[in-house]
């Protein structure tokens, strides 16, 4: 990353940017904020999202998001026609079994190979179910975007976990199971297996089948004997995702809000993504308290105590003055708490600016009013981004 970039710099420049957090920090939002800026600064945008809630979708003005992109009317972006025409913005909501249907449909040889493993038991419990799923989906949807839908900007809002690198990871954990032995033995034609693999194997299948029923295991084993000859497609795509994710063009946006959890996991986050090498090029610290003028707080609660020691002697005065001072003291000892509130959330953020490195840094405070349109979009815009704080300001 190079010294002073901006999170303009990031919009105009980047082809990827991946907004990573926990959940529940206004990950979604500020997604949302980066495509919708994209296509007003004449990018051809779209925002991959996880997040159901048809709060975005309404925000977007959509009834609803799918799996497949969906282009947004440019009045209800650009309503004073302002952005360039190249501008244009998309979004939809990863379903992650649609995801993985399709990528059997390319890579299975033929239909009936499709059709063999879309119809599996053991495929239908575990193409939602299965650990690490939904995240290799979305680095699935992320390349079939990069690919074949023609953007110059894609911004992925990741899915939240407690895990920091589970979204980047997912691809090597594709990897590895494909690598696995046992994944290997349980490819030989469902008859043979127990001629072919090992003693332990046999061991394992007939203990399982014991718990679970012969039924179970025949359903596992039918799926991965239909699976055979699709491992290298699977194997190749995961190695050209990881490819795509270190690129320069790829930029990583950490979101936090300041709550002292949230935090510590984008400090983990920050530190884990540096192990790997990926540089983070921006933090996002959402729903601050403002920082209200520049006394400290021990100044603000001596002013409040002063006051009230006052409020005696002008209670002898004519006049309200007693209750004008209650009243201001009251005033003082508010903004005190407010300050301490601010500091305490920047410490807490400190951490995480270090780790960062020289990360782009911006905080969005505590709006009037929910994120719930363009305008509110717009005003997140204005804490990010220059040319939206001139245009909003």
């Amino acid at each position: 990353m190079s010294e002073g970039v901006s999170f303009d710099d990031i919009l105009e420049d980047r082809h990827i940017v991946v907004c990573c957090g926990t959940g529940g920090v206004g990950k979604t939002t500020v997604a949302a904020v980066f495509a919708v800026e994209g296509a007003r600064r004449g990018r051809n945008a779209v925002v991959v999202t996880i997040d159901p809630a048809k709060r975005l979708a309404n925000t977007l003005g959509l009834e609803s998001l799918s799996n497949t992109a969906h282009e947004i009317e440019r009045r209800r972006w650009d309503p004073a026609g302002e952005a360039p025409h190249t501008g244009r913005l998309s979004a939809l909501m990863l379903d992650t079994k649609s995801t993985f249907d399709h990528l059997v449909a390319t890579y299975a040889a033929d239909a009936d190979q499709t059709q063999r493993i879309l119809g599996n038991r053991f495929y239908r419990n575990v193409s939602t179910a299965l650990s690490g799923t939904q995240e290799y989906m979305a680095m699935e949807k992320l390349y079939e975007l990069h690919e074949q839908g023609g953007y110059d900007l894609i911004v992925v809002d990741t899915p939240p976990t407690r895990h920091a690198l589970d979204f980047i990871d997912a691809p090597r954990r594709l990897t590895r199971l494909l690598d696995n032995r046992i994944f290997r033995l349980l490819m030989m034609p469902t008859r043979a297996y127990l001629r072919v693999a090992s003693a332990a194997v046999q061991r394992f299948l007939r203990t399982v089948s014991k718990v679970v029923g012969t039924e179970v295991i025949d359903d596992v084993v039918a799926f991965f004997r239909a699976f055979e000859g699709m491992e290298e497609g699977f194997r190749d795509r995961a190695t050209s995702v990881l490819a795509l994710l270190a690129e320069p063009s790829s930029s990583f946006v950490i979101v936090s809000s300041p709550r002292r959890d949230a935090v510590e996991e984008a400090a983990f986050f920050a530190e884990r993504l540096a192990e790997s090498d990926i540089p983070v090029e921006g933090l996002i610290v959402n729903r601050v308290h403002p920082s209200f003028g520049d006394e400290g707080v021990g100044g603000l609660r001596a002013r409040a105590e002063t006051i009230v020691a006052k409020k005696t002697e002008m209670a002898r005065a004519p006049g309200d003055g007693a209750a004008s001072a209650a009243r201001l003291a009251s005033l003082y000892a508010n903004l005190a708490d407010f300050r301490q509130v601010a500091e305490r959330e920047r410490h807490h953020v400190a951490g995480v600016k270090a780790r960062a490195g020289r990360a782009a840094v911006a905080y969005v405070p505590f709006l009037s009013r929910d994120v719930y349109d363009f305008d509110a979009l717009a005003e997140v815009g204005r804490y990010l981004f220059a040319t939206a704080s001139a245009r909003v300001g």
